[in-house]
């Protein structure tokens, strides 16, 4: 199959939602269609023993939420589709910020009882930002839940966004009957159970017709004729180029954890969402379609198999192809790199790829040479925009409780560190490490695993922080620099790349300190010109 043939049946997509509305449940249906697992595990149902296919991590499971970022792939009509399932936890955020970098699209998940929730509209305003197209699927219709037509209206109103049903519920909780699938003009009938194989459509090309009586009821048909008579007027008609421009957004409506709705969702998206999008370098914008390879780190995850401490660098392709053993230059480091076992995902087994096309995830063994935001290329001297460090909301002390154990927990805070489930500064006057994290959650799952991958264990201690802030002066030999250096001295930290970085109790401190010493910038984020 020829270069451009590959990129076009590729379709690299993130699933984002608020936690709970069902997003893992929604990646294990969407991979059980691809054939890619045979039984898919809900997330907090405990009848079923086999855990979800994209939760691996001990901690996930015990609290039955994600907390990192899973990489899956399947085949569908002949098309390869890269999922990144986000976490949804606020805690966790920074972690799919990053992921959003990667995208082509999209899929927000929504609940029917809740509506838009917080969180959810924090990343879709990422994804506005950045006009990546979206698909909304509203969730679990086989319980009681908000109107269909009120929930579009908040769709529209709390996340901006100009919606378009392209599937529409018969019915809802206990009177759910199924979905009428505008996009192929058919009618899908609920039969309640997930475990039966999924209910053949019946297809309608006439909504006026007898037979609607018979298969649904009186009362149903009526309804629907006259809910879809309303569609008709309010809504605008779908417009694929106006959704890839991230100006309207189709919604499906299902119920995940019964594979209902699922296959609708995933046949339109197959048909419309983008092939592997060009991506703005520093320099210029770069085509997937050109024959150079360039491609960018978005995530480092260490331990993937406890059995072995090995650490993956996740890359993403935006151009040309990744060749096993092919030297590529890592642009940082200046030096170039050969990779012998590059690991595609495929459902939950990784494997080793030979060759690898733009929009594909490729996961390379690092020794640590690799840090988020890191281009690979062949040879251009280039990096890729939009994945910066933010300046975290908690800050606690690590103390070593094991004195015999202090290289592993180093290690291990180093290594965690890389891989963006926090950040770490160390204080200039003593010394002392700071952890610095977006979420209180994060000093949990960081305790887990020093103390059951690395074998240390931790302690943390309050340490009164508002605000990291990276500092930049106009010039570094001035003397009002050093005397905020002398005056602010406990503070002053330096984070894991060596940027000076000053810690503010309150956000009075960062404005005396500004007025004090104009010629010191303070920056809330690691990624600064």
């Amino acid at each position: 199959m020829s270069f451009l043939k590959e990129i076009q049946r590729r379709r690299t997509f993130g699933i984002i939602s608020h936690p709970d509305a069902g997003k893992t449940t929604l990646t294990e249906k969407l991979l059980l269609f691809g054939g890619a697992i045979q039984e898919a595990g809900a997330v907090k149902n405990n009848k079923i023993k086999k855990g979800a296919t994209s939760d691996f991590m001990e901690i996930e499971r015990q609290r039955g939420i994600s907390v990192s970022t899973s990489v899956l792939a399947f085949n569908y009509k002949d098309k390869k589709i890269n999922i990144l399932d986000t976490p949804g936890h606020k805690d966790f955020a920074e972690d799919t910020f990053r992921t959003l970098t990667a995208v082509d699209s999209v899929i927000v998940v929504i609940d029917v009882a809740k509506g838009v929730e917080e969180q959810t509209e924090k990343l879709v305003a990422v994804c506005r930002m950045r006009n990546i197209p979206m698909i909304v699927f509203i969730n679990k219709l086989d319980r009681e839940g908000k109107d269909a037509f009120d929930l579009m209206d908040e769709v529209e109103q709390k996340l901006g966004l100009k919606v378009t049903p392209l599937s529409f519920p018969i019915g809802m909780g206990y009177d759910f009957q199924g979905i009428y699938n505008l996009w192929e003009q058919n009618i899908n009938l609920f039969s309640g159970d997930s475990r039966k194989n999924i209910e053949e459509t019946i297809a309608f090309s006439d909504v006026k017709s007898p037979e609607l009586e018979k298969i649904i009821g009186p009362k149903p048909a009526e309804k629907l004729r006259e809910e879809l008579e309303l569609i008709d007027e309010v809504y605008p008609k779908f417009d694929r180029q106006e959704y890839l421009d991230g100006k309207i957004q189709p919604v499906f409506f299902g119920s995940a954890l019964n594979n209902f709705g699922v296959r609708e969702l995933l046949d339109c998206f197959v048909a419309i969402a983008p092939s592997p999008r060009a991506k703005e370098s520093e320099t210029r914008l770069v085509d997937p379609k050109e024959e150079k390879m360039a491609g960018f780190v978005f995530k480092i995850h260490a331990n993937m198999d406890p059995k072995h401490r090995d650490r993956l660098a996740f890359i993403k392709i935006v151009s040309g192809t990744f060749e096993r053993n092919k030297p590529y230059y890592h642009v940082r480091q200046k030096k170039t790199l050969k990779f012998s076992s590059p690991n595609a995902f495929f459902a939950e087994k990784k494997e080793i790829v030979d060759i690898s096309y733009p929009g594909d995830i490729v996961g390379l063994h690092d020794t640590g040479n690799f840090k988020i935001g890191d281009t690979l290329t062949e040879g251009e001297i280039m990096s890729f925009k939009g994945i910066p460090s933010f300046s975290p909301e908690h800050f606690r002390y690590i103390n070593n409780a094991d004195p015999l154990k202090a290289k592993q927990l180093d290690k291990g805070v180093d290594q965690l560190m890389d891989e963006g489930v926090a950040q770490l500064f160390t204080l200039e006057m003593n010394n002392r490490k700071v952890i610095g994290t977006v979420g209180a959650l994060q000093y949990e799952v960081i305790q887990y695993r020093l103390e059951h991958e690395y074998g240390a264990k931790c302690t943390y201690e309050n340490f009164p922080v508002h605000k990291a802030c990276w500092v930049k002066p106009d010039d570094a030999k001035n003397e009002e620099f050093k005397e905020f250096k002398r005056i602010k001295q406990k503070f002053l930290a330096k984070d894991k790349y060596n940027q000076l970085v000053f810690l503010a109790d309150s956000d009075f401190t960062i404005q005396m300190t500004q007025s004090k010493f104009p010629s010191v910038k303070l920056f809330f984020t690691s990624e600064f010109d």
